[in-house]
């Protein structure tokens, strides 16, 4: 089914969200980014209705549209339900296709290129792209929108960071492990490095989030 005037619009203001372009509290100027996608404001009112759907901006009144500013009980709750969406994929590899399996090694290799160039934002988008092709390996488009917009939220939560190369450099290593358990077909050995490491990011944020209202 064709998309939308607004959901196209939607869909380039999440993928700038998920990409950091658009970090928490940006405000959301009509007028520019009505210019900038070329879309009425009525058009781009739409696409922030359903990006406020999704909990990625919110309306402050009198104010305008900003990109939210997750909480603690947001940063929970997005890591849930990583849990459950990248743990499908996990638990699916073994049967996926293997154009799905190579895109969860090309993530690794282009987060190591990225580190290596010190470019650590992009270490972040490649990160984002490698828990994407996990949860791909279930093989579910429900399960890959849902992804799609959990991504915008986490990177919102990467921006609680104050040094993206001390939260995303231990991570490059440790994609490289999770995605050579999965090559080897070791799936419950997978599936437990999987749960392992979301709880240490999330532990991560929350500290950082802990540190950052003392």
């Amino acid at each position: 089914m064709a998309l939308s005037t607004a959901q196209r619009a939607a869909t380039a203001l999440r993928d700038r969200i998920q990409a950091g372009v658009l970090p928490p509290g940006s405000r959301l100027s009509e007028e520019a980014l009505g210019r900038d996608l070329g879309v009425s404001r009525n058009t781009l009112r739409e696409a922030f209705r359903l990006l406020a759907h999704e909990s990625l901006v919110e309306h402050r009144l009198n104010r305008g549209v900003f990109v939210r500013v997750l909480d603690a009980d947001d940063v929970r709750d997005v890591y849930r339900m990583r849990a459950v969406l990248e743990g499908a994929g996990v638990r699916a590899a073994a049967g996926a296709p293997p154009a799905l399996r190579a895109a969860v090694g090309a993530a690794v290799d282009e987060a190591e290129r990225a580190a290596a160039a010190g470019d650590w934002r992009e270490v972040g988008s490649a990160d984002l792209r490698f828990h994407r092709a996990l949860a791909a390996l279930a093989g579910s488009a429900r399960v890959d929108a849902a992804m799609d917009r959990l991504l915008a939220e986490l990177r919102l939560a990467f921006h609680t960071m104050p040094s993206p190369r001390r939260f995303h450099e231990p991570f490059v290593a440790r994609n490289r492990t999770l995605a050579g358990l999965l090559d080897g077909g070791d799936a419950a050995a997978a599936e437990a490095e999987l749960a392992d490491y979301l709880r240490h990011a999330l532990r991560l944020i929350l500290d950082a989030m802990r540190e950052a209202d003392r």
